[in-house]
């Protein structure tokens, strides 16, 4: 039985989709403007996991994870580069496809680009109007009346009057309410538009999620995803556009992973602790950073940092050395034996990977202690469901630090292990041992055994 953190509900609870066997899932994506970050990276990797959690328990999973192609950022952006709106947007999405894909992350059923559901978002915003939940305003813009929706603040846990006490509103002579927010922003000189019912315009962000998500998965489907930041005011604005112009609850499971943190400090441009993808996966493995981000439980807060990301990077060795050492047999994971049964509850209670990683450190011992091929083919196979252990464990432990790695060559390494066994055969201890400190230094063990040298990456 699986039980999710419903944040709408602040308890753990049950989950039980709506038709039976079959999982809604909508997942708030990336505004492509520029490179994705390591925030970007905890949202990919942790519904990933639930993703493949649930279609490991059976279910079959409608996955649905948005890529937000039309925003005043990306406008400002496209305008500073010189370029086309188009061709940025097109430049990132494959820039976020090809960071996705080297973090082990699994391609959603559906990645729908906003620009592709304007006229949904007409349609909605549209309802909202006729039901006097949203107003026309003097300047071109269409906003949601919020005071007009008596459940607004719902997910956040505030009252309208608390929400707006905590926000730094500006006076808008425009807004009937000063937390109201915008469905439809008229036309700008030089702006990409559509043609409305209002006037040319583009719409608004909060909007397109609600279109998007009822296009693919229906009024009310089972689960909504996104990072904790997203709680308010996206979320809570979907929820209020949704069940407004609906008449009916939009999502049963509301789940959020936590924040990013850096050395202890929230993860921000302004204090210079912004890192991407790519500027993390040219020092470490994508499988240390997908391995550092699984670890941890998803609604905790997570810091990064090169000596927790060098951690990672030890404790999968550990796991992958254990493979190499006791070369796995083909096993289909039995649900009723001791460590899978854990494992299973581990990640049956709120997806729970730090536990269930425990589980697999617990079967990696006991694989070497009883250098027991079956519990190797079990370690991989649960390692598996989390998108872990999948690759030849010696292509893992002499793999480079990173995509800029600049130590010794794997070539390099043969070519001195080589140079090596021949002075130790010709009894040239000396030079025996200063080939092994050459290679130390290049942070390369050496593993000599019965069958012959072998080696990895420090």
């Amino acid at each position: 039985m699986l039980n999710v953190y419903n944040t709408l509900a602040r308890e753990k609870q049950e989950f039980v989709p709506i038709t039976p066997g079959l999982v809604k899932m909508y997942v708030c994506g990336i505004t492509v403007y520029d490179y994705c970050h390591l925030g970007h990276a905890r949202m990919m990797v942790v519904f990933d996991m639930v993703y493949r959690w649930l279609k490991a328990s059976g279910f079959e999973v409608d996955y649905v994870r948005n890529i937000t192609d039309i925003d005043d950022k990306i406008i400002k952006r496209a305008a500073e580069n010189g370029e086309a709106i188009g061709e940025l947007t097109t430049r990132f999405i494959n820039a976020m496809n090809e960071d996705a894909d080297a973090l082990g992350v699994l391609r959603p059923n559906h990645v729908p680009k906003a620009t592709e559901h304007v006229d949904g978002m007409l349609s909605l915003i549209g309802q909202l109007v006729d039901k006097g939940l949203a107003y026309p305003a003097p300047n071109g813009d269409v906003y949601y009346a919020v005071n007009k929706f008596p459940g607004y603040g719902k997910l956040s846990g505030k009252s309208l009057e608390d929400l707006r006490a905590g926000e730094r509103v500006e006076v808008d002579p425009n807004k009937q309410h000063p937390m109201d927010f915008v469905l439809w922003k008229g036309a700008k000189p030089g702006e990409p538009a559509w043609p409305s019912l209002w006037g040319s315009g583009r719409p608004g962000w909060h909007i397109e999620c609600s279109a998007m998500s009822c296009h693919h998965l229906g009024e009310h489907f089972d689960i909504h995803g996104g990072g904790e930041d997203l709680q308010f005011p996206h979320h809570e604005n979907e929820i209020a556009q949704s069940e407004g112009a609906h008449g009916n609850k939009y999502v049963n499971y509301w789940l959020h992973n936590g924040f990013i943190r850096v050395d202890d400090e929230k993860m921000s441009k302004s204090l210079g602790n912004f890192f991407t993808i790519r500027e993390i996966l040219a020092q470490f493995d994508a499988e240390v950073i997908r391995f550092f981000i699984l670890r941890a439980h998803y609604r905790s807060p997570l810091n990064h940092s090169d000596a927790n990301l060098d951690d990672a990077k030890n404790a999968l060795t550990r796991l992958y050395t254990t493979l190499k050492n006791v070369p796995p047999a083909e096993v289909e994971i039995d649900w009723s034996q001791p460590y899978a049964a854990r494992f299973k509850a581990a990640m049956d209670d709120d997806f729970g990977t730090t536990e269930a990683v425990a589980v697999l450190f617990e079967l990696a011992h006991e694989a070497n202690k009883q250098q027991s091929a079956q519990l190797a083919g079990e370690l991989k196979a649960l390692a598996g469901v989390l998108g872990l252990l999948q690759r030849d464990a010696q292509a893992f432990l002499q793999a480079g630090a990173g995509a800029q790695d600049d130590g010794l060559s794997a070539e390099e390494i043969d070519d001195l292990i080589a140079q090596r066994k021949a002075a130790r055969a010709s009894k040239n201890f000396a030079e025996s041992d200063r080939i092994r400190d050459v290679l130390t230094a290049g942070g390369v063990v050496l593993e000599d055994g019965p069958q012959g040298t072998t080696w990895r990456r420090a």
